[in-house]
């Protein structure tokens, strides 16, 4: 079924012959005289005007029909276009907004049931029926629920096809699939190969590098639109990072950090290396061997981590009158929820460098120690089990005052009890609620973490001192008050407005932890 954009077919087309990755992820291209659907980056001769389908999702072309490229493959793609429009609800009947969601729970089912899903199970966590959820779907978007999880099973499975050594079986398992019998029925159906048919074609082509290249871990793809303010990302990690935990190489426009988390009720230790590749709006991620089993979800937390999602002319069309030069930043985001509200806690009311030093004496104390092969990397960052059952005592010891001391446990306990869900795709409004409901966090430490871990585009930390002082709002009666007021022309991406202002700041003044 060709998707509504088909009426900007000219619009379509010329950026396609343009190879503008700025439209990477708004829409695919299906080319009737091959049988085979494009990213707008593809490389290959552009096709005929008149052979052009276009979809907004990938699953709706292969819906159609079409089979994914091998050159391009859109497994890569950033952010599909229902997740550019996630903040822009507001303006959109319950309807379309239930079924945005449900692609967004679809798209990373590990984020948030700890496992593989089915489509009850989406149902059931949205609050509607089966079936409703069926109808609106397919009203909203032309194909069932079924046939958009069973697309991003089969990406997920071409990617770590193509670009990993994993086995066949491992790679069936992780793509969420029951049996490999199932898997290479439904591959083989939709692909015209077998799996093991598709892994020999893409390392064929010579565009496939070794996953190992004289260094450990899994190798992985991503890519996102340009312009990404690369040396601004790294900068923000860079002077947060805690000694042990993380690294940032600026000059090689690298980052590697420890990794815990918990899946299916397992624990994995590991880390992760992540190089941007800036003449090809890409980067290449490499994870640890023994994150093999939680490979999707990994990938997924480190894409928000680098917000490669983000659409900036939507953004910029927004915030350019205000910020104009500033369509590059993004909101940096986390791989742990719960450290980055750790972090926050630690960094109420101090400078950054007295909050990374108290992070760093805590990771020294409560954190487990890993082997990696990244030299300063040596710890994980303690868990929430862990710091739920620190004394008031051990956490003094280290500096921390009694208040945050309180914090911190509470929201560890908070963490383990399932009260908080700190990862994106949670619901915003309750998780603040909650989250401001436990002693020593507010709004400001609520609406941090709701940025950075909960991925909410619109955030807004309206008492923070340094976001007053960028807005020029600091002296007034009530700055706070005054600083919201301001934000109301920035929605719904007040997330980018505040790392736009804080970008303003003169050297001395610092932005938040």
């Amino acid at each position: 079924m060709t998707s509504p954009v088909s009426a900007m077919d000219d619009a379509h087309y010329s950026a396609l012959k343009a190879k503008d990755a700025r439209f990477d992820g708004h829409f695919f291209t299906g080319v009737t005289s091959t049988g085979i659907y494009c990213r707008p980056v593809c490389r290959v001769r552009t096709p005929k005007q008149e052979n052009c389908r276009y979809f907004l999702l990938a699953a709706q072309a292969e819906s159609a029909g079409f089979r994914p490229c091998l050159r391009c493959r859109p497994e890569l793609a950033p952010g599909t276009a229902h997740a550019d429009g996630m903040a822009a609800w507001s303006v959109q009947d319950a309807s379309a907004i239930l079924a945005r969601q449900a692609a967004q729970l679809l798209d990373t089912p590990q984020a948030w049931s700890g496992g593989q899903v089915s489509i009850g199970q989406v149902a059931t966590h949205m609050g509607v029926s089966e079936r409703h959820l069926r109808r609106i779907f397919e009203t909203q978007w032309g194909i069932s629920p079924l046939q958009y999880l069973q697309t991003r099973r089969l990406l997920t499975a071409k990617q770590l096809l193509t670009d990993t050594e994993l086995p066949v079986t491992q790679v069936a398992s992780l793509s969420g699939f029951s049996s490999v019998r199932r898997f290479n029925a439904v591959f083989a159906e939709h692909y015209r190969m077998p799996p093991r048919a598709l892994r020999q074609a893409g390392q064929g082509t010579g565009l496939v590098a070794s996953t190992r290249q004289g260094t450990p871990g899994i190798v992985l793809k991503a890519a996102y639109r340009p312009p990404y303010d690369v040396a601004a990302m790294l900068s923000f990690f860079a002077n947060r990072s805690i000694a042990g935990v993380e690294s940032v190489d600026l000059q090689q426009h690298t980052m590697a950090r420890t990794l815990s988390l918990e899946l299916a009720g397992r624990r994995y230790e590991g880390w992760v290396h992540a190089q941007f590749l800036p003449d090809t709006s890409g980067v290449r991620l490499r994870i640890s061997d023994s994150l093999a089993d939680a490979l999707p979800l990994v990938l997924a937390r480190l894409k928000a981590m680098l917000d490669l999602d983000a659409d900036p002319q939507t953004i910029h069309q927004v915030l350019g009158t205000h910020f104009a030069d500033a369509q590059g930043l993004r909101v940096p985001g986390t791989l742990d929820g719960f450290e980055l509200g750790v972090r926050a806690i630690l960094g109420q009311q101090i400078t950054v460098r007295a909050a990374r030093t108290l992070a760093q004496r805590l990771v020294a104390r409560f954190g487990a120690e890993l082997q990696t092969p990244w030299a300063g990397l040596t710890h994980v960052f303690p868990s929430a089990q862990t710091l739920a059952l620190a004394t008031g005592d051990a956490l003094g010891q280290l500096g921390i005052v009694r208040q945050r001391q309180q914090a911190i446990v509470a929201l560890a306990r908070a963490a383990c009890d399932g009260v908080v869900h700190l990862h994106p795709g949670a619901d915003i409004p309750s998780n603040i609620a909650a989250l401001q409901a436990l002693p020593g966090i507010g709004p400001w430490t609520a609406n941090y973490i709701a940025m950075r871990a909960l991925r909410w585009p619109d955030a807004f930390p309206a008492g923070d001192v340094a976001l007053q002082k960028a807005l020029g709002v600091r002296a007034a009666k009530h700055p706070a008050q005054a600083a919201e007021l301001a934000s109301q022309a920035w929605k719904p991406w007040r997330s980018y407005a505040v790392l736009r202002a804080w970008a303003t700041l003169r050297p001395d003044v610092e932005a938040p932890v």
